[in-house]
C-alpha cells in the first residue's frame, strides 16, 4: 500500500505539473477516467501509471508547442455515477482522447459518442468492435479464470467452491464464471461450484457476510471478483480456514498461506502501450484486441515464496503443465 500511495503522489505531481486542470494546450490532450479509486486499486493505480509514463516520455523531448496535457479523473466507487462522470468529462470537448478500463465501459461510451461525435476513447479490459470512435483491448479472461478454477480445483478438499463476484455482467456470467467452472471440473470431475453477487465493488462487510454463508454450505476454495468488498472475502476466509484463489495482481502477501494462486495482467504495460499509439497515430480505430499468456499480458505467478511455501509441489508441477499447454496452443 506504501508503495501505491508513492507511486500516487508522483502521478498526481506529475499530472498538475502537466497542467491537467488547465486550458488544453496546442499539443494533444488526453482524459484518463479512473472507474473507482486508484490507491483502492492495482489494476486502476497502473491504468494511470501506464499512461503517466508514455506521455512523460514523450513530453521529455517534445517542443513546447506539442507537449501532451493530461488530466487523471478518478470517479469513485459508484457505478451509478460514472456515466454522468465521463460524459461531463466529454462534454468539455478538450481531450482528445479519453482512456479508461473496465468491461462495463462500451456500454456506457456508445451513447456519449452520439453526443459528441468527435470523441475518442481506448478501453482496457473492455470489448467492443466496430465503433470508430473506440479501440478495446481485452486480456484473456477466459485463461485467467480457468486457471483459478484449476488450482482450486486442485486444491479443494470438499470439491465445492464459489465464485463471488461485484456484478453480473457479460464478461462475468459468459467468459470468467463458465472458464472458472470448466477449470475446477478439469482439476475436481465432481466439482460444484456456486455464484455470488455483492451488488457493489466496495461493500467489504457484505462480501464478508457472503464467504461466510458459502463456507457453511460446504464451500472451501473461493475466486472473489469484487474490488473492495473482496477484503471481507479474505477475511472470511482466513477466520474459516479456507483458499482464495485471486485475479489481476500478485494476491500472496494479502493473506499468506490463504491466497493460493494469482494471475496477473500487465495494465501499465498495455496502458503504456496504447498512450503511445495514440501519440503516434496509430491506433486501430473499431478494433477490439484481445491478449493473453501467450503474448506476455498474462501471467501465472509461479515464483513468489508463498506460493511455493502453500501449494504441494506436485500441484506446482501440474499447474505449470497446464500453461505450458495453453502457451502451445493447446
Amino acid at each position: 500500500m506504501k508503495k501505491i500511495l508513492l507511486a500516487c503522489a508522483a502521478l498526481a505531481a506529475f499530472v498538475f505539473g502537466l497542467g491537467g486542470c488547465s486550458k488544453k494546450a496546442s499539443g494533444k490532450s488526453i482524459a484518463v477516467f479512473v472507474p473507482g479509486i486508484i490507491d483502492d486499486s492495482p489494476t486502476y493505480e497502473k491504468l494511470a501509471r501506464g499512461v503517466t509514463k508514455a506521455v512523460e516520455d514523450f513530453n521529455q523531448t517534445a517542443g513546447e508547442s506539442e507537449k501532451i496535457n493530461l488530466f487523471v479523473m478518478e470517479a469513485g466507487t459508484n457505478q451509478a455515477e460514472w456515466g454522468a462522470k465521463i460524459t461531463a468529462l466529454a462534454a468539455e470537448q478538450k481531450y482528445d482522447v479519453i482512456i479508461s478500463s473496465n468491461p462495463s465501459l462500451p456500454d456506457l461510451v456508445e451513447p456519449i459518442i452520439q453526443q459528441f461525435p468527435n470523441q475518442k476513447f481506448i478501453l482496457l479490459d473492455a470489448t467492443r468492435e466496430g465503433n470508430q470512435n473506440i479501440y478495446t483491448v481485452c486480456y484473456d479472461q477466459a485463461q485467467q479464470g480457468f486457471l483459478a478454477g484449476y488450482i482450486g480445483g486442485l486444491m479443494s478438499k470438499s470439491g465445492h467452491l464459489a465464485l463471488i463476484a461485484a456484478q453480473e455482467y457479460p464478461v462475468m456470467n459468459e467468459i470468467i464464471y463458465p472458464s472458472f467452472v470448466k477449470g475446477a471440473k478439469s482439476a475436481y470431475a465432481d466439482a460444484l461450484v456456486d455464484f455470488r453477487v455483492v451488488g457493489n465493488w466496495y461493500d467489504a462487510t457484505k462480501g464478508a457476510e457472503i464467504a461466510d454463508a458459502v463456507i457453511k454450505n460446504g464451500v472451501d476454495v473461493i475466486l472473489p471478483i469484487c474490488g473492495g468488498a473482496a477484503q471481507g472475502v479474505i477475511s472470511s476466509a482466513v477466520n474459516n480456514g479456507v483458499y482464495i484463489s485471486w485475479f489481476d495482481d500478485s494476491g500472496f502477501k494479502r493473506a499468506p498461506g490463504t491466497i493460493i494462486g494469482s494471475s496477473t495482467v500487465k495494465q501499465a504495460e498495455m496502458a503504456e502501450i496504447v498512450t503511445k499509439q495514440f501519440i503516434e497515430g496509430s491506433v486501430k480505430w473499431g478494433q477490439a484486441d484481445m491478449v493473453g499468456i501467450e503474448d506476455g499480458f498474462i501471467e501465472f505467478v509461479q515464483d513468489d515464496p508463498l506460493y511455493i511455501s502453500t501449494v504441494p509441489e506436485e500441484i506446482r508441477e501440474k499447474m505449470s503443465a497446464v500453461l505450458a499447454d495453453i502457451v502451445a496452443g493447446k
